[in-house]
């Protein structure tokens, strides 16, 4: 004989056995029903003892193991995925150095422009200021200069012009004025001599 089939055939038979206990409660009683099914289950856990004790001991203690090896591996692998999972998003996240990279990069580019521009913007205000004055400077010291050059020049031109004419004119007036009485006077010196 087969010993799976005899631990078959004596499972089923404690099956019908506990399922006639059932049908005693209904039919007879309860009292009776009731005392047959626990004689039914005593005897049974009786069995379920015997068979475990003439199978090989270890037996349930390889059957756990080998359960909690399937488990732990199982939730280990998990585990296992969902630290590759983090790890690829963490290596997507910029690292520190890139990170002051790129903050580096971002605020050269904002002082040079920043820098550029106030530059350009102080250099010109400057510049136009100096420009302004020299220019400004320049222009009137050299106004200045001509215009006191060509007005000393223009009025001493003037000035003697008019006065060599004034001159001129008052020298013919009094020489017009005075040749009758030189006629005169060169008559008297005349006779006199």
């Amino acid at each position: 004989m087969n010993p799976s089939r005899v631990d078959f055939l004596v499972d089923l038979a404690y099956g019908v056995m506990i399922f006639i206990s059932i049908a005693l409660i209904n039919i007879i009683g309860t009292e009776v029903g009731v005392a047959f099914g626990l004689g039914v289950l005593i005897s049974y856990v009786i069995h379920v003892v015997w068979k475990m004790a003439r199978f090989d001991p270890e037996w349930m203690t390889a059957e756990v193991t080998q359960n909690v090896e399937d488990t732990l591996t199982r939730e280990v692998d998990e585990v296992i995925d969902k630290l590759e999972t983090v790890n690829e998003r963490v290596d997507r996240r910029p690292r520190t150095e890139e990170v002051e990279e790129t903050v580096d990069e971002k605020v050269d580019q904002k002082v040079d422009q920043t820098v550029d521009e106030t530059v350009d913007e102080k250099v010109d205000e400057t510049v136009e200021e100096k420009v302004d004055e020299t220019v400004e400077e320049k222009v009137e010291e050299t106004v200045d200069q001509t215009v006191d050059e060509k007005v000393v020049e223009t009025v001493d031109e003037t000035v003697e012009e008019k006065v060599d004419e004034t001159v001129e004119e008052k020298v013919e007036k009094i020489t017009t004025e005075d040749e009758p009485s030189l006629k005169d006077e060169r008559s008297e010196t005349d006779s006199t001599n």
